[in-house]
């Protein structure tokens, strides 16, 4: 999700120390609750859900119930869940009978008559009701979104991602632990639809008026793309032939905009998917299929359900955000949030501070993505384009075990630091190896910065574990010191806050290309013409030393 950034611009992050670690000082109890897996939450392994929910449109109300299917990894009689304190728990059966709960913040514990044994299979069913969250500018704030199409007609959708699955219903609330499988059940006023996760598996005509939608998700779902939408839909559909067969794409859209849906999706998505393929394997979700569904808010990256608001346009609402031009050849929404397939949903971060992983790849997928269409120098351009952006002000890695985000650097700075990576390794061919190995290895998993730092050490035969830190866990980026001599040596280094930091870098010196090997130490060169590093390919800073000792 990209649009997080915007955000951050307009009303700045919460004060962390640019040039260290972030710390959880300041963070409260609820923090702590959501964000951290104690015992409580790691007792139980979640293997299914069946969401039911009862969506009363006119009231702004829904009630219904969640069915949690775990396994027992050790022993125990108490567990958490989640869900928000403005919604009220009806009951919480097992076994046919209430249990007894406590409510501390947003965390919800049960306590079971006996105890749970480890490795064993059991279940309870949490029956729920209240008025949601309404957002007041999805996808930026989250909660639902109540609005109508031009006939007047309801259209209602949800986004949740940082504020939480529990917003809406009730869940283990941290993305360490991905649901098997689930059912989500979305009954809707008759006359609508609900689009969700997964497939359609069957559809029910109830006597209260309503029609229940009950959509199969058959892949491993993180909690936040769980997702409902509301509306009198026209639906279309058509196939890709992909690397794993037939896969179905399927769309749902306002009546009204049917004509301009088809002709935007036609050009963009099988293009997009071609892409993406190359460079990362097969779509991860070909059971599920991939969907386009038409929402009244910008766009998200719902698992296998992709919400889509760009308008029908090319840019992000028109605009580029590189300022190059090359933002206004393809539709952003399309092409950034189906890039979250791979990297998000298919591999997605255990704790929500190592959210770069999602959006730093997927923004980068962008670049890829015209890289695919006008070559590699464009897509370079591009993500040279998208540094004006950047703020370097605080660590793209946040706080762990609080549920919090670092900064919104992880989207342009994340974007160019795999740049710089790519760049290091030199080697396309493997590069892309890196990438399909990634979704192959870690695809349907949770995950962190160190195991996905550790594989791309291991797969590029390089250590870059000193390069990610300087770029991920401190605000500044590597800045190459040089002076000059009189006789036209050259001396120089990194200054960089990771100590004995050693990335090596491009440099160009009249029309030849050589390459240097920096460290802290200063070193020298003797050059012929001039001494300029490759600012295209690495992200970098560059300054005279006289300069900063000023």
């Amino acid at each position: 999700m990209f649009y997080r950034t915007l955000l951050f611009t307009l009303i700045g992050l919460v004060a962390f120390q640019a040039n260290a670690q972030l710390n959880t000082s300041h963070y409260s109890r609820a923090d702590s609750l959501r964000g951290n897996l104690t015992p409580f939450r790691t007792c139980y392994d979640i293997n299914y859900y069946h969401l039911d929910v009862k969506v009363d449109v006119d009231k702004k109300l829904i009630s219904g119930s969640n069915l949690f299917k775990f396994t027992a990894t050790q022993d125990f009689k108490r567990l958490q869940f989640d869900l928000f304190d403005n919604l009220t728990i009806e009951k919480i059966l097992y076994q046919g009978k209430e249990l007894p709960y406590k409510r501390e913040f947003n965390a919800v514990y049960i306590d079971f008559p006996a105890e749970i044994l480890k490795g064993s299979l059991d279940e309870f069913t949490v029956f729920y009701s209240g008025s949601p969250i309404i957002a007041k500018n999805a996808p930026w704030d989250g909660g639902f979104v109540f609005s109508k199409d031009k006939d007047g007609k309801p259209w209602v959708a949800v986004a949740c991602q940082g504020l939480g699955a529990s917003s809406w219903w009730p869940t283990k609330d941290h993305q360490a632990d991905e649901v098997d499988s689930m059912m989500i059940s979305i009954s809707v006023p008759k006359g609508l639809m609900d689009v969700s996760n997964g497939r359609l598996r069957s559809t029910e005509n109830l006597p209260d008026g309503y029609t229940k939608y009950n959509w199969f998700v058959s892949y491993p779902i993180n909690n936040y793309t769980v997702t409902l939408n509301i509306a009198d839909y026209a639906h279309f559909n058509d196939e890709y032939n992909g690397k794993n067969g037939k896969l179905t794409l399927d769309y749902y859209v306002l009546p009204e905009n049917l004509e301009k849906a088809q002709k935007q999706f036609s050009e963009n998505v099988k293009p997009m998917l071609s892409c993406f393929e190359h460079w990362f394997g097969p779509y991860p979700f070909y059971r599920d299929g991939y969907k386009l569904i038409e929402t009244p808010y910008l766009g998200m990256e719902h698992q296998s359900a992709i919400a889509y608001g760009n308008k029908y346009q090319n840019g992000y609402l028109g605009r580029d955000l590189s300022g190059t031009g090359l933002g206004l050849t393809w539709d952003y929404i399309i092409v950034h949030e189906s890039g979250h397939e791979w990297f998000g949903n298919n591999i997605t971060s255990k704790d929500i501070a190592d959210m770069w992983i999602h959006e730093g790849f997927t923004m980068y997928s962008e670049g890829l993505f015209i890289e695919c269409n006008q070559g590699k120098a464009a897509g370079i351009k591009y993500l040279n384009g998208v540094r004006k952006n950047i703020r370097n002000d605080s660590p793209i890695i946040g706080p762990y075990n609080v549920n919090k985000e670092g900064s919104g650097d992880m989207y342009y700075k994340g974007a160019n630091m795999l740049l710089t990576i790519r760049s290091i390794i030199n080697n396309d061919e493997k590069w892309l190896k890196i990438l399909h190995g990634l979704n192959k290895d870690f695809g349907l998993k949770t995950t962190t910065t160190e195991e996905v730092v550790n594989y791309i050490n291991k797969k590029s035969g390089k250590n870059l574990t000193k390069v990610f830190d300087q770029y991920l866990r401190y605000a500044k980026i590597p800045l190459l010191q040089y002076k000059k001599a009189d006789d036209g040596t050259i001396s120089y280094h990194w200054q960089t806050i990771v100590k004995d930091f050693d990335m090596p870098i491009g440099i160009k010196d009249g029309d030849k290309y050589i390459w240097i090997k920096p460290t802290s130490k200063w070193k020298s060169i003797k050059v012929k013409t001039s001494f300029t590093p490759d600012m295209e390919n690495f992200y970098i800073d560059f300054k005279q030393w006289q300069e900063i000792i000023e």
